[in-house]
């Protein structure tokens, strides 16, 4: 499938079940410690850094892009979906929320002091990620982290159901940490860390932590 043709379906897809996905994640870092953990960490490390503007790419409803403000964290969202940002301004109306797509980021480059897609690449194909990763990678200032949460696995699965049981048509990626993290490096990131953990948000998760090199490597 063409790029337009999959990210067509993707958006369609979360403006049908915007609303019912809100209502089942909104408190949903209430039951993950190790998520909030690793994002208080990535808190810590933008601010280590000399701190800015931090990207949440894919940010659905907000709930992320909130909970790193609330770390204090300059924390905005950009997703596909027009009614999930509609949803995002309504439960965060103090916080900044953008129409945007990962594969055409609109954002300057070395822009920002540090980028988290959360569980946001699972609907890139593999022969996509390096152009996304290139993005991700022009718009972060030289040493600005990276943090990527994915689903863990070998398949790839066409989710044709939803959240509240609406039709979705997205395909739903699942990849091994050392297949992201040789991706990461090839594109010009430094891997720091990675793990995987099982939780509400995951039956199993990948967690990387990167950094933007200062040079194409």
């Amino acid at each position: 499938m063409n790029t337009e043709g999959w990210l067509a379906d993707t958006r369609t897809s979360y403006d049908t079940v915007a609303a019912s996905y809100a209502d089942q994640v909104r408190n949903l870092l209430d039951e993950t410690p190790y998520e909030r953990a690793v994002l208080a960490l990535f808190a810590d490390l933008v601010r280590a850094n000399g701190g800015g503007p931090v990207a949440d790419v894919g940010c659905g409803p907000g709930r992320i892009t909130a909970y790193l403000c609330d770390l204090g964290v300059d924390t905005f969202g950009i997703d596909l979906s027009p009614a999930m940002i509609e949803s995002a301004r309504r439960e965060h109306p103090r916080l900044r929320f953008e129409i945007g797509s990962m594969t055409d980021l609109d954002l300057s480059d070395a822009s920002m002091a540090g980028l988290v897609a959360w569980y946001s690449l699972i609907h890139i194909p593999d022969d996509e990620i390096g152009s996304v990763l290139a993005h991700f990678r022009r718009v972060l200032r030289p040493g600005g982290p990276l943090l990527l949460s994915f689903h863990v696995g070998d398949e790839t699965q066409l989710k044709t159901q939803g959240y509240g049981g609406h039709p979705m048509k997205v395909h739903v990626h699942r990849r091994r940490p050392d297949q992201v993290a040789a991706w990461l490096n090839e594109a010009g990131f430094a891997v720091e860390a990675q793990m995987t953990l099982s939780s509400a948000e995951s039956r199993l998760g990948g967690i990387l932590f990167a950094r933007r090199h200062s040079d194409p490597q």
